[in-house]
């Protein structure tokens, strides 16, 4: 009689054992589900809020490349005597003063990019230091001159230039 009881408390356990593994696991796949359904939503409004950022981060990045390309940085930044390593180091100090103003904005954008636009940055500041040691060049006038020729010489592949075709392909990824 023994027996009879137990097989007879495992009819009624079985079932009750599969009914609640099945609620466990649709209980589970439930909250799975939610899970990821809140980290999907949360994604997407972080996503929403940080778009404009990113793209201003992009702006920003687009302009100071613009105000450090030599054609620009030379019709704004007027020698302030004659003496060529003196507007040298005029020219350097805006570049770099650029560079920390904008410095906050490599968080928004890819290291590649960021990569692009301080080789661009450290190539205009070697190509003008560069220039200034030539012999021929007598004073900060001769000095802005020999820059503005090479520039036009090599238009095409100019540092800023080349940074900013990347910084717009990146760009255009993500929009």
């Amino acid at each position: 009689m023994n027996a009879d009881k137990i097989i007879e408390l495992s009819f009624y356990t079985l079932p009750a054992l599969i009914t609640g593994a099945v609620a466990y696991y649709s209980f589970k796949t439930f909250t799975d589900s939610e899970d990821k359904r809140r980290r999907f939503n949360l994604l997407k409004e972080n996503q929403k809020q940080s778009l404009p950022l990113k793209l201003q981060a992009y702006e920003r990045l687009a302009l100071f490349l613009e105000r450090i390309s030599p054609s620009k940085l030379l019709i704004r930044v007027a020698p302030l005597n004659d003496d060529k390593r003196d507007y040298q180091n005029l020219l350097i100090h805006h570049i770099e003063q650029e560079y920390e103003h904008n410095l906050t904005q490599q968080i928004y954008v890819s290291d590649e990019c960021w990569n692009m636009i301080v080789t661009a940055k450290n190539t205009i500041i070697q190509n003008i230091r560069k220039t200034t040691l030539s012999q021929e060049i007598a004073n900060s006038d001769k000095l802005r001159e020999t820059i503005l020729s090479n520039l036009f010489e090599s238009e095409s592949s100019t540092a800023t230039s080349i940074a900013l075709s990347y910084l717009k392909s990146e760009v255009k990824e993500f929009l």
